[in-house]
């Protein structure tokens, strides 16, 4: 089956992070059922776009691999994922850019098509997904042209996503309590427990 690619949109995997509930490894490196664990989403996002980023700081080599262009933060020690999207969206080539954690590999297409389509019906806000009252900030779509009001978060001292995209007016995606994409595999012990997406 052919996939086609989400119009205008560019993927951002984060894969920037410290690691620290990995013992400071880096987690989009680590394997996982044969694979990186960034492998994972990589498999869903790469047919979805001709501009697949990837904010990581370290190990640039090893992720150029699955990369169209990778980005990383401009300050030092790790300051969190705002800091890779900020990167992100300054490199995008697209209107839209998709975000997605690298240690989340049970998501499918479905899911960021969803994302994408209903982010069309507003082009003026970001979209974010959200399990029950449980926002979840790393899997979100980000107009392109909101990057300078998500700088001057950035310069007035905000390191939160969530709190900047609560406060640039965020419509959610709504999915179950229980929706199983939305794993976040960050600590060795659920990258045990956790069975490999079905199809594999």
């Amino acid at each position: 089956m052919i996939q086609h690619r989400l119009a205008n949109c560019s993927i951002l995997l984060l894969a920037g992070g410290r690691g620290q509930r990995m013992g400071g490894r880096d987690k989009g490196l680590v394997d996982w059922n044969g694979k990186p664990l960034l492998a994972w989403p990589h498999r869903i996002a790469r047919p979805l776009t001709d501009d697949l980023l990837i904010s990581c700081n370290r190990n640039q080599t090893r992720y150029a691999a699955f990369a169209d262009r990778l980005v990383n933060d401009d300050e030092p020690d790790f300051p969190g994922p705002l800091a890779g999207i900020r990167a992100g969206l300054a490199a995008a080539y697209h209107p839209w850019m998709m975000v997605l954690p690298c240690d989340a590999p049970l998501i499918d297409e479905a899911l960021l098509r969803q994302l994408y389509e209903t982010a069309q019906q507003d082009p003026d806000t970001p979209l974010m997904t959200r399990r029950g009252a449980q926002w979840e900030p790393l899997f979100c779509i980000i107009p392109v042209k909101l990057a300078p009001a998500i700088e001057a978060a950035w310069q007035m001292g905000e390191r939160s996503n969530l709190k900047v995209l609560l406060t640039l007016q965020v419509r959610a995606l709504d999915l179950h309590t229980d929706d199983p994409r939305l794993a976040n595999l960050n600590s060795p012990e659920l990258l045990s427990q956790q069975l490999p997406p079905k199809g594999t």
